[in-house]
């Protein structure tokens, strides 16, 4: 397995990818297309496509900061869902030796719980932060998400710096 990092909208594979991301992420979590294509060439921003012996099998959208990895959009191919996809490319990630957060929506319903079990048994811990994740697209308000973090949970100054690189960086040009 590997990621192959895609840099501008240009990429004849960019369309594939948004296709998958249009149907894995609802509306109010996704960036909008021209917002997507302005931050493609980011030096932190990484669109990955993820490959497993030359097929693509879903993407890993992720910021490398100084001290952490965050993780914005993460699937995997539907026809390839529960087949170790997923906790491969995870282990993939954790290879670059960063702290790695991600969100999920709070597990309150079946597929929620779901989702926090597989980031569980992957390694990642749920943090007890009262935390809401800036709107994508104007009119929209934040939606509260329980943030999730590898190898350990975070103190609260690293929340605060995730928090604020969110914020800051990660929203600059939503």
């Amino acid at each position: 397995m590997n990621f192959v990092r895609m840099t501008s909208a240009d990429d004849p594979l960019y369309e594939v990818a948004m296709e998958l991301y249009g149907k894995s992420f609802p509306s109010h979590e996704q960036r909008e297309d021209d917002c997507q294509r302005k931050i493609m060439n980011t030096s932190d921003y990484h669109f990955d496509l993820i490959y497993d012996e030359g097929a693509f099998a879903g993407i890993i959208l992720y910021w490398q900061s100084a001290h952490f990895i965050y993780v914005e959009h993460f699937c995997i191919d539907p026809n390839l869902r529960n087949k170790n996809y997923g906790q491969r490319a995870l282990k993939l990630l954790k290879e670059k030796g960063k702290t790695i957060i991600l969100e999920i929506d709070p597990p309150e319903d079946e597929i929620a719980k779901r989702r926090q079990g597989f980031y569980e048994r992957a390694g990642f811990c749920v943090n007890s932060f009262a935390h809401v994740h800036p709107p994508y697209r104007q009119g929209n308000q934040g939606h509260g998400l329980a943030v999730m973090s590898y190898p350990a949970k975070l103190t609260q100054a690293a929340y605060e710096e995730f928090d604020s690189y969110l914020k800051n960086v990660v929203m600059e040009k939503v």
